[in-house]
């Protein structure tokens, strides 16, 4: 075989694959089913065993008195717990849809308080409550953290991470079931990440396509109706399958995402231009000083050294030459077209910005 069929070869097999659609996603990485989803949990705790790194406040003081109450231990009124061992903290965590009693969870402890660390400390048993209030998990355990920090006596400190946020792995424990609408009605509702009505119509497509017509139906950009069996059992087995079947997704709109904190400029491939000319130049203004120092004659009376300052400024103007952008152009050729300037990050968005002003832009400007 010569090279010019190897060649040939290459580049036919370069075609297929272009013309294959590889950006056909699978319907669990772009959907999620309604009502099939997880609840935030918080709650709020002691931590103790400290060394020494604990609350100096009162309200740390009064959550103790508290904890000490209703082990049968009263406290004289006069007297006010202040122990650098403790440390009031917030609890969050995640409870997972169909989680069960008994399970067990990981949560998150951070400080509320004064506290320099709670590396060394130990959560104690704490309730976690949803949005309706009620208990749904209790968490307890020695907490995890990475964080460090470590003072001197002059002043001086060092701290790495955050010593005053830790984890506790499987932590908490699920007392209370989350119904979910999963197993009522004979249909199941998919829910899109991304609204867009030609990806939910093809997600249709797909499913009839392997389970027959009139399986599935697009309710609207964001949501597509499943039929699917009453029966729990079969309905997880129909979900599985469903939620395995690949759909080609659409191209984003045109879009450029701009953030004005970082100066990043994400610019998808659908942006077009219309006919524009575009001259962007940069003034740069220097200014140095350079200060003098002035010393009286030799053996002068009632003369001092002085320093007498000296400013230069220097103004220069980038002569960067006029690009213009012919229609319909593609991401390539504005992006090679403000690389041949020199054109910063902060230069391009005001091109950007300039280029959609004069309507010459076929994008959403997005800033961040």
């Amino acid at each position: 075989m010569n090279a010019t069929s190897k060649r040939f070869i290459f580049l036919l097999t370069l075609a297929i694959f272009c013309n294959s659609p590889v950006y056909a996603e699978r319907i669990k990485d772009i959907a999620s089913i309604q009502g099939v989803r997880s609840n935030q949990l918080v709650g709020y705790g002691l931590v103790v065993g400290l060394n020494t790194s604990g609350d100096k406040n009162r309200f740390t003081g009064q959550t103790l008195r508290s904890m000490l109450g209703r082990f049968g231990l009263t406290l004289p009124p006069g007297i006010d717990p202040k122990s650098k061992n403790i440390a009031a903290v917030a609890i969050q965590a995640e409870l997972p849809a169909f989680a069960k009693p008994g399970q067990t969870i990981d949560v998150t402890i951070s400080s509320i308080g004064d506290a320099k660390s709670l590396r060394g400390g130990t959560l104690l048993m704490s309730p976690l409550k949803g949005a309706d209030g009620q208990v749904y998990a209790v968490a307890q355990g020695s907490l995890v953290v990475n964080g460090l920090s470590a003072s001197g006596q002059d002043g001086s400190r060092v701290t790495v991470n955050n010593p005053s946020v830790g984890r506790i792995p499987n932590g908490a424990t699920v007392e209370r079931t989350v119904s979910t609408p999963f197993a009522e009605g004979n249909a199941l509702i998919f829910n899109l990440h991304t609204s867009d009505f030609t990806t939910a119509s093809r997600m249709a497509e797909a499913i009839n396509r392997d389970f027959g017509a009139n399986t599935a139906k697009p309710v609207d950009a964001t949501s597509v109706s499943v039929r699917a069996p009453r029966d729990a059992g079969q309905k997880v087995a129909f979900a599985s399958m469903v939620e395995n079947i690949s759909v080609a997704l659409d191209d984003a709109p045109a879009r450029i995402i701009v953030n004005s904190r970082t100066g990043t400029v994400v610019i998808n491939s659908k942006v077009r231009v219309q006919p524009a000319a575009v001259s962007h130049g940069s003034l740069t203004v220097t200014i140095s000083e350079n200060p003098q120092v002035s010393q009286p004659a030799p053996f002068s009376r009632g003369g001092q050294t002085v320093v007498t300052p000296q400013s230069d400024v220097q103004v220069e103007e980038e002569k960067n030459h006029m690009f213009l952008f012919n229609a319909g152009v593609s991401l390539d050729e504005i992006v090679q077209a403000v690389n041949n300037v020199g054109a910063s990050p902060s230069d391009l968005v005001a091109i950007l910005e300039a280029l959609k002003s004069a309507g010459a832009l076929r994008a959403e400007l997005i800033v961040i």
